[in-house]
């Protein structure tokens, strides 16, 4: 839903939780109270040993409204037919970016709806329970900047303890390669994707302007010639094969390449569950040595003792946790994975049999077409042959001069002149 500048989403919820007040319940609810929730989970150390589903990506319809804008100034200098087809194509493009939008927020509520403790959560019952806004206040620079150089040193230490910490765990052991590897690939495999899409997106912007520029050439007036069938079928055709392009475009994003992208942040956040086990890790090892230490000065025994109890039971919890965590994290990817390109699999199949079926009509009407008829070459006259004989006579020192030529052709036509 559209408010003004900003953009709302229409939540049903529907349960027999006893946590709820009521069995079905709608809200309205903005991008930054899901970023909201997200915070409180990320925040929350009960939840170290589980994978927080990514906070769905900020809606960025500005492009399309900027389009929109610059497209109503320049109303008046357009035809109308442009005008209707670039509007179209604004629409197109706003739909496919409402589609990614809301499908990104969906799944972000599933997955905290069927998780067997998310679900239970207090903040995530008020974001689906309470009707009025939650007054979500945005950051701040100064909030975002130490955000962001968090994130910065969190990514640096977590590559550090990930590569360099000894784990006599095999299971976490191998989770740890396999998991930096798999992000990798689906990294690389997200910036191919969108670069295709791209090159896609290309292609069908310049069928569009091939369309407009053979449009051009249909005369206005009513004169039909196979010149003017031509362009035309020329143009139908460029027109529905640059849509079809478009919608496949399209598809491919919202079902493979917004896949790929999903994982890459996902898998982040796995190895981030793994990162919190390492630390955990580091902190009963240290308990351990600080306990050691304690014992041998024979001072603050027992605080050691509750330190390093209460250290070997997160590290402890936290990879119970964990454990059943990257288990379901597999098999979950795998069903995303089969789902979203089994959509796509027939989505193309459905846009090649459109382009088919185009392409075979197009046949049909280009046979139909007259050729023009050729003009039959004039019939060339035959060369005039000239034969003169001129003679000069002065008479008498005047200036008069009497000219005798004598023109021959094929008719043999005599001809004389004074000049």
């Amino acid at each position: 839903m559209s408010d003004k500048d900003r953009v709302l989403f229409k939540i049903h919820t529907k349960t027999t939780l006893p946590d709820f007040k009521q069995n079905e319940c709608t809200v309205q609810r903005m991008h930054e109270e899901f970023v909201w929730l997200y915070d409180h989970l990320v925040e929350n150390d009960t939840y170290a040993g589980l994978i927080v589903p990514p906070v769905p990506l900020k809606p960025d319809f500005d492009a399309s409204r900027a389009k929109l804008q610059r497209l109503g100034e320049n109303e008046g200098n357009l035809p109308k037919e442009d005008l209707q087809k670039m509007k179209a194509e604004l629409e197109a493009e706003y739909l496919a970016t409402f589609k990614k939008t809301v499908a990104m927020h969906e799944v972000f509520l599933q997955r905290l709806a069927s998780h067997p403790t998310f679900k239970h959560d207090h903040g995530f019952r008020v974001f689906l329970e309470f009707e009025e806004e939650l007054n979500v206040r945005n950051k701040t620079r100064k909030e975002k900047a130490v955000d962001f150089l968090k994130s910065v040193s969190k990514s640096a230490d977590e590559t550090l303890w990930l590569n360099n910490q000894r784990d006599n765990d095999v299971f976490f052991r191998e989770e740890k390669y396999s998991l930096s590897g798999y992000h990798s690939a689906v990294k690389d495999a997200t910036v191919a994707a969108d670069l295709a899409s791209k090159c896609r997106k290309t292609i069908a912007n310049t069928l569009l302007q091939t369309e407009s520029a053979l449009s051009n050439l249909i005369p206005k007036e009513c004169n039909i010639t196979p010149e003017t069938d031509l362009t035309t079928l020329l143009t139908n055709f460029f027109e529905s094969f640059q849509k079809i392009l478009v919608r496949l475009s399209s598809d491919e994003d919202l079902k493979l390449s917004d896949t790929l992208r999903y994982y890459a942040i996902d898998t982040g956040a796995a190895r981030a569950l793994l990162y919190r086990r390492c630390r955990a890790l580091a902190d009963y090892e240290a308990a351990n040595r600080n306990l050691d230490k304690a014992r041998a000065r024979m001072k603050d025994v027992q605080a050691a003792e509750d330190a390093q109890a209460a250290a070997n039971e997160r590290f402890k919890s936290i990879s119970e946790s964990a454990k059943l965590e990257l288990e379901d994290f597999k098999v979950r990817r795998i069903k995303y994975f089969h789902k979203n390109l089994v959509d796509l699999a027939e989505l193309e199949v459905k846009h090649a049999k459109s382009q088919i079926e185009l392409i075979k009509s197009s046949l049909v009407r280009l046979k139909s077409i007259p050729l023009p008829v050729m003009k039959s070459p004039t019939t060339r006259q035959p060369a005039v042959r000239t034969n003169s004989n001129i003679s000069v006579i002065s008479d008498n020192g005047n200036n008069n001069i009497s000219a005798h030529s004598s023109l021959q052709t094929d008719s043999i036509t005599n001809a004389s002149g004074q000049i």
